[in-house]
């Protein structure tokens, strides 16, 4: 039992007690050799306990140590003190993301995104050295108040097993992120990861859990049974290129989903430009159940009789072969018909034909399923909802794969459902955001173009060169699919600055005529009232629009030259 003030291992002073988990009991403590504060993670009393699990613990813990990443919690130090195995990591000031989740709600889609980025970069080193989470889970992920995202409890997640995993007194709330083979019990790999980073990401947009159940049992069946439910009927304003991540990474069979971190970190990077907001739904490439299919054979007990095995030979029962050329015959022959079935007959048995897509625009639901089933292909389960300006409410608009391609027969087809002509009522945009309401104009099926605006005052705009201040539609107005409007954003132009003063040299005026390319001319005033070197005037206007090639004159002061004594004696005599 740790204490407030007991010096684990001589070196770390407990302040206090953060958290109670799972796994392990968090403390606030002082590193006293090097002065700072550190959080320690102290196991559970059952799995310090478990000697196998100790082992493996400390094995990857040492292991986890090795990470150096902006998104990774840095571990210090990993140890046993009196029975207590802790680890020492970097003390966080911040909340998980499920404690953001309960405060907030969902997230928004650049929120999400930014989270997201965070992550896959994170895993991405930790996958280059061969070190798998497998606990990846909102209560393991660290936000800090300037965004910044961290993972937590790699040593303690890496060392444990699947049974533990699932275990409903232990740790309840991994089993909401546990992927299909996890829960199999077939190991975990870098895919594992993926997995439980779409299912993070799902309940991000939704503040929901994508699985529920009664018990760990029930979640876990239903990670390796059901599909996951629809993100964008959940949310009508997501993108199909930000869903389609989720459908990649939440794969049921793990050859369906990201090869690794990486990939779904460059996919996310491009998932809100605009040629990718409306792509096609993403289709898995192999069959989601081939977990269901792997069995596991049955073991053979050692005691068990056996009526093969083998007898002495006596000798009378010897008897010479007659016949070798006649077997040899019978081998060759046999390598022969099995090479045929091999290269011939069984291709041609098993491959699975091309079929052409049928077109079902313009039927019903019911008419285009039944079409699509009887030219040999699976039906998704959600339909897609997109309006038209062609095709009735109620319709089918289309289908991906796409009428006419030519695809292996047993494809899964999804179906897009006409909900009528699209109408979208236009609002008053001024002051807002050009990317989030561009997005969100795009995803209602409005043109939009964007345009810059001169604006009297452009200081006031410096920290906002993304807010609209005007539009081309009026707010209220209708508009159709395809329609356009202009929304307009400040022009942010460079001004004069104020030459005039002590401020500016001559040498900082010149560099600032050559940076803009304006002509400059300069002409110097002589004066005995003012200091020399002083900008006394300037042809532009300070805060007036800089305007290449123009020309710029400025009165510089200089001492006024005195009169030679000579001349002043000649000039009084006459």
């Amino acid at each position: 039992m740790v204490v407030k003030g007991q010096k684990v291992n001589g070196r770390y002073e407990i302040i206090k007690l953060l958290g109670e988990g799972g796994m392990a009991n968090v403390y606030l403590a002082e590193d006293v050799i090097l002065g700072r504060r550190v959080a320690v993670k102290v196991l559970r009393g059952d799995l310090a306990n478990d000697e196998k699990f100790v082992r493996r613990f400390q094995r990857e813990a040492l292991a986890a140590s090795s990470l150096s990443h902006p998104n990774i919690v840095e571990m210090y130090d990993v140890g046993e003190d009196n029975g207590d195995y802790y680890i020492v990591m970097e003390y966080i000031e911040g909340r998980n993301l499920k404690q953001l989740i309960k405060k907030r709600g969902a997230l928004t889609i650049p929120e999400v995104i930014d989270i997201m980025l965070q992550l896959t970069d994170g895993l991405s080193h930790a996958h280059d050295a061969y070190i798998i989470h497998r606990d990846i889970k909102p209560q393991n992920i660290l936000i800090l108040e300037n965004g910044l995202v961290k993972i937590t409890d790699f040593g303690i997640a890496m060392a444990l097993n699947s049974s533990q995993l699932t275990q409903t007194n232990s740790v309840m709330g991994s089993v909401h992120y546990l992927p299909p083979e996890q829960a199999a019990g077939k190991g975990s790999t870098i895919k594992s990861d993926i997995y439980a980073l779409g299912i993070l990401m799902y309940e991000l947009l939704t503040a929901k859990l994508p699985f529920k159940g009664e018990n760990a049992v029930e979640i876990a069946l239903k990670h390796m049974k059901d599909p996951l439910p629809s993100l964008r009927r959940e949310l009508n304003d997501v993108p199909q290129s930000l869903e389609n991540v989720i459908i990649k990474a939440s794969a049921k069979n793990p050859k369906n989903r990201y090869n690794n971190a990486r990939e779904m970190y460059d996919d996310l990077k491009t998932v809100m430009n605009e040629e990718r907001l409306n792509e096609p739904r993403h289709i898995y490439k192999y069959l989601e159940h081939d977990l269901e299919d792997t069995k596991v054979l049955p073991v053979i007990k050692e005691d068990k009789e056996v009526d093969n095995i083998a007898k002495p030979i006596k000798e009378n029962d010897y008897k010479p072969n007659k016949k070798p050329f006649i077997i040899l015959g019978s081998i060759l022959l046999s390598l022969m018909v099995l090479l045929f079935s091999i290269f011939i007959i069984y291709p041609a048995v098993t491959r699975v034909p091309d079929v052409r897509v049928p077109d079902v625009s313009n039927l019903s639901v019911e008419e285009a399923e039944s079409k699509l089933k009887n030219a040999g292909f699976e039906i998704a389960v959600d339909i897609e909802q997109i309006s038209s300006n062609t095709i009735k409410e109620g319709k089918i608009v289309k289908t991906s794969p796409a009428a006419g391609r030519m695809i292996k027969k047993g494809t899964t087809i999804v179906l897009y459902q006409s909900t009528g002509e699209n109408i979208v009522v236009i609002e008053n945009y001024i002051g807002k955001d050009l990317i989030e309401t561009k997005t969100s104009l795009i995803l209602k099926g409005i043109t939009v173009r964007e345009e810059k605006k001169d604006v009297s005052d452009v200081t006031l705009y410096r920290d906002k060169e993304n807010v609209i201040i005007d539009q081309s539609v009026e707010a209220g107005t209708e508009l159709k699919e395809g329609d356009e409007i202009v929304l307009y954003i400040p022009n942010i132009y460079d001004v004069y600055p104020d030459f005039v003063g002590e401020k500016w040299s001559e040498a900082d005026i010149r560099a600032f005529a050559d940076e803009y390319e304006i002509v400059l001319e300069i002409e110097y005033k002589e004066t005995d009232t003012q200091e020399p070197d002083i900008v006394i005037y300037q042809s532009r206007s300070p805060e007036s629009r800089i305007v290449k090639g123009v020309t710029l004159k400025v009165e510089i002061t200089k001492e006024k030259a005195s009169l030679d004594p000579d001349t002043e004696n000649t000039e009084g005599e006459e």
